[in-house]
């Protein structure tokens, strides 16, 4: 008999057979197999994987450049000429040193001070190590370090962009959706990104939409961070008896079996067989595998019982799954009908035009 796929008793006794050597399981969707996928689903977020501390204090690291300016009481007895600060009521002595880039030591060289390491130091730290070196050289120092150029607290933002740059990092601390602004925006719509942060050797995605909505996914960026918008596309094939049979892609947020199936164009009124929906997946549960090895699996959803509308919006889809729905027996045997009655027809034909 022609048909589109397996039916529902040859899928349901598949688990004898195998595929590339693993066998292969049938599964009910019920509430214990949803509870059990919702456990292994469960993604960490940014705030989980990363902390929602506060942004960090810049610092300084090598590449960067400082510019010091060094002020003396008077009399000035180390750095230039006097000159007077207006808004002092006291004249002082003022020295600008040029910018200079840190070494890949980490140091720099300050007149009568020698070589001072300042990687990993804050402008206020630095300051206080300088005029603490100059007390007994200069008259009462003060002393005033600013980052002139800032090359080592950045992070990189990469992937569908409007511009992949390398952003640095100020006081205020940038944020992740801050990042992306400073980028000029994702290019595709905002529900088919998704957002990955990478931090030392962890690496963390998440749906662009739920950063938005959740403001406790929008963490401080360190830096770094390597921070992607990727615009991924997901899919599943809709096979058997649905209204259409193609390859639907869905957004990164995900959707669940119930909007798959409409999106499949809904089961065929004539055809199909409500027991035999059916969801061919290759899975990495341990918990329902029997292994942390990924192995063919299928889930079943009966949808002649009403608590299968309920069930079926909290099976979330992934990407290259099959929803496939086999023919009902009805339709099997109303096929063999009709080629029964077109082959009686046929007979019946050419005897008549024998006699």
């Amino acid at each position: 008999m022609p048909t589109s796929g397996p039916s529902t008793e040859s899928v349901a006794e598949g688990s004898s057979r195998s595929v590339d050597g693993s066998s292969i399981r049938v599964v009910d969707i019920d509430e214990a197999s949803l509870r059990q996928l919702a456990g292994q689903r469960q993604r960490r977020s940014f705030a989980e994987a990363f902390g929602s501390q506060g942004p960090a204090s810049p610092v300084i690291g090598a590449g960067d450049q400082v510019e010091l300016v060094i002020w003396e009481a008077p009399p000035a007895a180390l750095f230039g000429a006097s000159t007077l600060d207006p808004r002092s009521t006291s004249p002082s002595s003022a020295t600008t040193l040029p910018p200079q880039m840190v070494d890949r030591e980490g140091s720099i060289s300050v007149p009568f001070v020698g070589r001072i390491a300042v990687a990993g130091q804050t402008t206020a730290q630095v300051a206080a190590e300088v005029s603490k070196r100059l007390r007994g050289k200069a008259n009462d120092p003060q002393v005033l370090v600013r980052l002139a150029q800032n090359t080592s607290s950045t992070v990189v933002v990469v992937g569908d962009v409007t511009t992949n740059m390398r952003l640095p990092l100020t006081a205020t601390g940038e944020r992740v959706l801050e990042a992306l602004a400073a980028a000029g925006g994702v290019r595709p719509p905002m529900h088919k990104v998704t957002v990955q942060i990478t931090r030392g050797g962890e690496q963390v995605a998440m749906p662009l939409e739920a950063v938005v909505r959740d403001p406790r996914q929008n963490i401080a960026l360190r830096p770094g961070d390597v921070l992607a918008a990727l615009s991924l596309t997901q899919s599943f094939t809709a096979m058997g008896a649905t209204g259409r049979q193609e390859e639907v892609s869905f957004e990164a947020g995900g959707i669940t079996l119930a909007q798959a199936v409409a999106r499949a164009g809904g089961l065929s009124d004539s055809r199909a067989d409500p027991e035999g929906v059916f969801v061919f997946r290759f899975e990495t549960a341990p918990g329902l595998t029997g292994g942390a090895d990924s192995a063919p699996l299928v889930y079943r959803l009966n949808l002649r019982e009403a608590r299968s509308l309920f069930l079926m919006q909290g099976f979330v889809m992934q990407d290259r799954d099959i929803l496939f729905v086999s023919n009902s027996p009805a339709a099997d045997l109303q096929k063999f009908l009709n080629l029964v009655s077109t082959a009686t027809r046929q007979v019946v034909y050419t005897v008549d035009n024998v006699r």
